[in-house]
């Protein structure tokens, strides 16, 4: 291993050695306390520091990192409190993450650290995030993230290359090979001769280098870093290693040659620049014993420092209300919960989809750190044209076109939160989003909880039905996210709500899936306040007070209950718009069914798994006194949307609302 050490001083040399050697250590006495049971688990990069360590200290300090499980050396050259370190790896409440994660998936905004989750690919997209960011506000800076060489496989790997490439995005990708993706080696990964080699198929440049050489990895990550700020373009670095340990320790280490550990055992990273300072006369062997010395001592007192930490005291209202971030107070804030409201002042005829389209215009002149992004959305105005003339209005860099990588822009949202901008994300269609699927159920939703850190985003999803689009442009998906802690799901069913429910949605820095029903864009209108307002997110509304029932419902379904109300006079029907699906407005929810003890939940989602099973349990638990016939559901049919128009009006719930209706007022 040949160490160029260049310009090198002797003091800073041995900086980068006690760096490199610190992690080594702590993971050495990691071990022990695996073995004594003081620790769960844990994942070792023993053998592979060089990597960490050498790209952290090239980088500057508050340049976003996105590490994974073999990392230490990232938070300890970020110099991050040990005794907190160790706090954390206990599951102590004094650690990182409240107990609430497991070793390195968690991170600390102070240092610039984004937490890992276990779906390893979407850290890049992250990192394609905090460059755009760092673009649009002409910081010199850079963003890095890492993978092994079994992530390099995921699709996520592959969007957020494509779109840092096209974007040119100031990120550099860091791979760090070493030889196993757990058991499976790189021959059942990929067929490439090199993994450097796929940087081209980007557009953008690639190297190779030898991982364990903690000089070379400065240096070439240095030199990238200026490249990567002076060009604003990505680059890709291969860094060849090898975990001397298992995948985590229960793994073991049987399905690795034995010759693999001989032949990397003579190029551990510490001990080979150990010996090279001491043959270059930096250090002498006392030099480094005073070192392993100090760092023994500080690496025990941190750890029983860690001991000292209280037992874990539950608090389940403290384990609620950390799911979500807090919604600051403004002083102009403007809520307009209802079109009826008497201070309403200038309103106009408006459709849905003008509805949308102001609320999304108001709020990029209220927040110049507000950024769209969505496929077609620039010039072509999107699918839907809510953004026509946003181009022209706002400019390309806060209206973005983005490649078909919808994962990978979900993720670029949420690493755009962390530098403090605020965007909006058009799924196409709502259908699209389960490509998408995993950065919003597992980043966006879980990393408040988690680590603390907001994730101040809006997917909007064009949703629906009774357009004949078929199974794939139609569904109705809304189900889904409402099972997931940390999302709010919105679905307006009139203008005034979908832009005051839009801006709301906006300024709330928690992540908001908002629901647009396709047919209703242009197939309705209503008054629309020309004011910046808001609607109160998880507040219901009584569209129309009745005696006879009370349908609870949503979207499409508001519409279908007041036009059942218009042909049956003769019924007094209740009718509750939800609004908000998550979360849940119980209060009106309760009213409505006390107005008439006979409750109808109605929704054009399939029955089986639809929001109207969880309304009706909690109906059933708590208030089953207020009831004079059993909670009935109307919902579409358990198959999927069918394309023909006939067969698709059989699929909907209108089709069957009327039957439910005389069901529910014959018991």
């Amino acid at each position: 291993m040949d160490f160029n050490r260049d310009a090198f001083s002797n003091e800073e040399l041995i900086h980068l050695y006690r760096n490199l050697l610190l992690p080594r250590m702590i993971e050495e006495k990691m071990l022990v306390l695996l073995r004594q049971g003081k620790i769960s688990k844990w994942f070792s990069g023993i053998g592979q520091e060089a990597i960490a360590v050498g790209t952290t200290l090239a980088m500057a300090n508050d340049e976003w990192i996105m590490p994974l499980h073999r990392n230490l050396g990232v938070f300890t050259s970020r110099h991050m409190p040990l005794n907190k370190l160790f706090r954390q790896w206990q599951g102590n409440k004094d650690g990182y993450s409240k107990g609430r994660e497991r070793s390195f998936h968690f991170g600390a905004k102070p240092y610039h650290i984004c937490g890992m989750i276990s779906h390893l690919g979407p850290q890049l997209a992250i990192a394609d995030g905090v460059a755009l960011a760092y673009t649009l506000k002409n910081e010199t800076k850079a963003s890095v993230a890492f993978s092994g060489d079994g992530g390099t496989s995921e699709g996520d790997f592959h969007e957020a290359l494509n779109v840092a490439a096209v974007w040119n995005l100031p990120v550099i990708f860091i791979i760090e090979n070493n030889g196993y993706g757990l058991s499976t080696p790189v021959n059942e990964q990929y067929k490439c001769e090199q993994l450097v080699d796929k940087a081209k198929g980007y557009g953008m440049e690639g190297i190779r280098i030898d991982g364990n050489n903690i000089l070379t990895v400065y240096n070439t990550i240095k030199g990238v870093r200026e490249y990567c700020i002076k060009n604003r373009k990505p680059y890709f670095i291969e860094c060849m290693t090898f975990r001397m340990r298992g995948h985590e320790e229960a793994s073991g280490t049987k399905y690795v040659p034995k010759e693999l550990f001989e032949e990397w055992g003579h190029k551990d990273p510490v001990k080979k620049y150990e010996q090279f300072l001491i043959q270059s006369q930096v250090l002498t062997e006392m030099g480094v014993a005073d070192i392993r010395n100090e760092f023994k001592q500080y690496i025990e007192t941190e750890l029983a420092d860690a001991f000292t930490a209280a037992e874990m005291v539950v608090d389940t209202e403290e384990e609620i209300a950390d799911v979500f971030a807090p919604v600051p107070d403004s002083k102009d804030r403007v809520l307009i919960n209802s079109i009826t409201d008497t201070n309403i002042e200038n309103t106009r005829e408006a459709r849905l989809v003008d509805a949308i389209s102001e609320g999304l215009s108001m709020s990029m002149e209220k927040h110049p750190n507000l950024v769209l992004m969505g496929q077609d959305i620039a010039e072509y105005g999107g699918a839907f044209k809510i953004t026509e003339g946003f181009v022209e209005k706002f400019g390309k860099n806060r209206v973005r076109n983005t490649p078909l990588c919808e994962s990978a822009i979900v993720g670029s949202c949420l690493g755009m939160s962390l530098e403090g901008f605020k965007t909006v994300m058009e799924m196409q269609f709502a259908d699209f989003v389960t490509v998408g699927f995993n950065q919003i159920v597992n980043n966006l939703a879980k990393i408040h909880y988690r680590w603390g850190q907001n994730a101040d985003v809006v997917v909007r999803m064009p949703t629906g039905g009774g357009v004949g689009a078929g199974p794939f442009h139609s569904q109705s998906n809304e189900a889904w996210f409402t099972h997931v802690p940390g999302l709010k799901v919105v679905y307006p069913s009139n203008p005034h709500d979908a832009k005051g429910l839009l801006i709301a949605a906006i300024n709330d820095p928690n992540p908001v899936l908002f629901f647009e029903h396709k047919a209703l864009y242009r197939s309705i209108s209503g008054k629309l306040p020309q004011a910046y307002y808001e609607v109160e997110i998880g507040k219901a509304i009584t569209v129309k007070e009745g005696e006879d029932i009370s349908i609870i419902t949503y979207g499409a379904g508001v519409h279908w209950a007041m036009e059942y109300q218009e042909a049956h006079p003769e019924i007094s029907i209740h009718i509750l718009d939800l609004r908000t699906l998550a979360p849940l407005d119980y209060l009106s929810i309760k009213s409505a069914v006390a107005q008439t003890g006979k409750v109808l939940l109605l929704h054009e989602d399939n029955l089986i798994g639809g929001i109207g099973g969880e309304i009706s349990a909690w109906i059933s638990e708590h208030c089953f006194e207020l009831l004079d016939a059993p909670v009935l559901r109307c919902a579409s049919l358990d198959t999927p949307i069918p394309f023909n128009m006939e067969l698709e009006k059989n699929y909907m719930a209108k089709s069957r609302l009327h039957q439910q209706v005389q069901q529910l007022l014959n018991y």
